[in-house]
Order: C-alpha cells, then structure tokens, then sequence
C-alpha cells in the first residue's frame, strides 16, 4: 500500500515526465481557432483532442450534434477510463470568446508561461483534465471505478447544444460522484457559480431619407430611452450582496452589463429604422431568477410603451446557479487534493461567472469549478497560463479521482 504522500510523488512524476506533451497540446489547442460566437472550427478542433485522446488511451468517441443556431459543425467529444459503477465527470469546453486580435491564436511561450486565446478559458484547462485522467490510468489508480471525459463545443453561448445534448440522451448519470470543470479559477476551488440572464432587445422604427426626417420613426432614440432605466436597475442588483465568499478583488453583487453589444441603422443620412442592444447579468445564488426576468421584461415593456415604441425581447440564455456545499465528501475529498498538491490550504468560493457545473448539480450531482490560469486575463488580450499550473492541476485530478473511487 502506498501512503498518501507516495501517491503524490508517483502522480508528480509522471505528469513531470509528459510537461513538453502537454505544452505542445495546448499549443496546437490554441491554434484551432473555435471562436463562439459565431461557433466555427468546431470539427476541427473535436479532431485533435480525439487524436490526442486517443494516444492517451482515453477511448475516445466524437459525436456529431444538430444544430440549432448559427454553431457551424458541433460536437460533443467524450471519452472513459475505468470501469465499474463508480463514476466522476471531467467536464470541459473547447470553444472560445472571440479574439481581440487574430496572433493571439498563436500561442507564445516563454519563461514558463503559454499565451493565447483560449489558455486560461479553458484549453489549458482541457490539457490538465486529460492528463490528469490518463496519470490515473497508466498509475492504477481508478480502483474499479470510471473517469468519464466531456468536452463541449458552445459554453461561451449558454451550453445548450453540447451539454443539452448529453443530458437529452442521457449521457450523465445522476449516481456519478462527482464533476470537476478545469476552468480558470486562480487556485480556489469554486463550489458554486452564479447564474445567468442575457436578452437581446430590438427597437423597431420607420426609415427615412435625412431630408425627411420628421416622416421617420427613430429606432435609436427610441433604444436610448429604453436602456437608460436599465442602468439603475444594475445598479441596485450590484448592492445585494451574496452570503457566499468571493475572490479578492471581486465583487459580491450581482453583475449586469447593459449594452456589451448594440448596434442598427443602414447609413448616416438614413433615419434609423432598427437598433438593438444586449443585457447581460450573473445573478448571485441568492436571486430568483425567474423573478429577475420577469422584472427586466416589465421594464423594457413599460419604457418602450410610454416612448411608443416597437420593441421585442429575445432570450439568449437562461441558466441557474449552481451550489454543492463545501462540508460534501466530494469538496473535502477535492480540497485536500489540493492542499496535498499545491502545499496551501484549499479554499472554496463562489465563481464570479457561470459554469457548466449547473448540468450536473440540477441532477444531484456534486460539481465544482478548480483548474489553472486566472479568471481576471480570460477573455482579454493577453491571456495566459502558467505551465507549473498545468501540471498541478493535473495531478490534483488524477489524485482526487483515486481518493473519491477508493
């Protein structure tokens, strides 16, 4: 029998071993380029992690999903190492928000540190996982138990192509014991996440030549004084405070952004007969969402009813929070993993975003967020991650999958 702290030096050595595997992995990762929106090159890069995977011995299978929106070829990839009855999720996303610039989809690396698109949000994260899993593997460590791998291609839009896929056919089994997501939680592990709402409101107008402009219906004006109200209203929410610990330096209200996207019009001496903006909110776990969209859609109503104004709401995500108490066996098992890795003490907070842990949670199951990089550079320029992290989180994986399957 080995004692605990042998089994970390076992796992340590064999991701330390495979450290140029998984850089160049990530590298290659980086360079399919699976913006979402609008969702594209999502075959492509479903092809490298199932070669990868299949190199790794994870047993790989790519499906192919329908799609029901502008995502250009969606899949699902999945793999399994394992058998028995026993069952942990590692579940990630190979999709990405857009770019600022198209060279951040060729990774840099140096001293250390690999920076690109997609990095830290969640390719990175994607490597660690995979390994990890296969560290269980090759170490023996599964005991009779099963890691089963999903990797969706449509997170950053609300997830309901791929992790609606698995749920509608059943792929998640609501016995597993657990899930773990590799996104970029900066050395917490996040055991809830909040929820979403995201609305996208158009204004509709009658257009006109500028000669003419009194024959006209300005959507825009008209789009201005429907979003101006909204902005007290994320002011407020900003001041209702979770219960739930928080990250340093963020926030414990709930975050609403108006206007992340706005656009109309057909030219500068054409009265505009159509304006659009977005909302877009992480409602704390406290909130009730349902009751939240119902006071958005009232607001835009009533405004837009006042102004006289033809408006319509559509909703592009709807997601709940997730919650799994840290006291869990699942979250003491994970943070001593992590505290056995990494040498600090574990902490659990609430992730400033929302997370594919809700699919799993609403089924009962024990799901929490905890992988390399930092939530604070995701989405941004300069992106990055550490590589030491890459190997830590890794091992974190392979070593919680041994204690939670003994």
């Amino acid at each position: 029998m080995i004692d605990g702290t042998g089994q970390v030096a076992r796992v340590r050595a064999w991701i330390s071993e495979r450290a140029e595997e998984m850089a160049a992995l990530l590298v290659r990762l980086v360079a399919s380029e699976t913006e979402n929106p609008p969702g594209r090159n999502l075959a492509e890069c479903a092809q490298v992690l199932g070669d990868e995977m299949d190199r790794l011995r994870l047993d790989p299978e790519i499906h192919q999903v329908d799609s029901t929106g502008a995502l250009k070829d969606p899949r699902v990839v999945r793999g399994a190492v394992g058998s028995g009855g026993k069952v942990i999720y590692f579940h990630g996303h190979f999709d990405v928000v857009p770019a600022q610039d198209r060279t951040q989809f060729t990774a840099r690396r140096r001293n250390g540190v690999i920076t690109g698109r997609g990095t830290a949000d969640m390719k990175g994260g994607i490597v660690s996982m995979l390994y990890g899993a296969a560290a269980a593997k090759d170490l023996g460590l599964l005991h009779g138990g099963r890691v089963i791998i999903h990797l969706v291609c449509d997170e950053e839009t609300g997830s309901t192509v791929g992790s609606g896929y698995l749920r509608e056919r059943n792929l998640i089994d609501p016995g597993a014991l657990a899930m773990l997501t590799a996104e970029q939680s900066g050395g917490a592990i996040w055991n809830a996440a909040k929820g979403a709402i995201s609305m996208r409101v158009e204004v509709r107008g009658r257009p006109a030549h500028v000669g003419q402009a009194f024959k006209g219906v300005n959507a825009f004006l008209n789009m201005i004084k429907i979003a101006a109200p909204l902005e007290a209203y994320a002011h407020q929410m900003r001041g209702r405070l979770t219960s739930y610990s928080v990250g340093e330096g963020q926030e414990e209200g709930t975050m609403v952004v108006i206007g992340g996207q706005c656009g109309g019009g057909s030219n500068f001496n054409v009265v505009p007969s159509r304006a659009w903006f977005t909302i877009d909110g992480r409602f704390n776990p406290e909130e009730d969402l349902e009751a939240e969209l119902a006071r958005l859609t009232a607001m835009i109503n009533d405004v837009a009813s006042q102004a006289g104004a033809d408006v319509s709401i559509n909703l592009t995500q709807f997601a709940p929070a997730a919650d799994t108490p840290p006291v869990s066996r699942a979250a003491q098992v994970l943070g001593q993993c992590v505290s056995d890795i990494t040498g600090v003490p574990s902490r659990y907070e609430l992730c400033p975003g929302c997370l594919d842990t809700r699919w799993y949670a609403q089924l009962g199951i024990p799901a929490f967020g905890y992988g390399p990089g930092r939530f604070e550079v995701s989405h941004g320029p300069e992106e990055f991650v550490d590589e030491s992290e890459l190997h830590s989180v890794a091992a974190v994986y392979a070593l919680f999958a041994e204690r939670l399957l003994r």
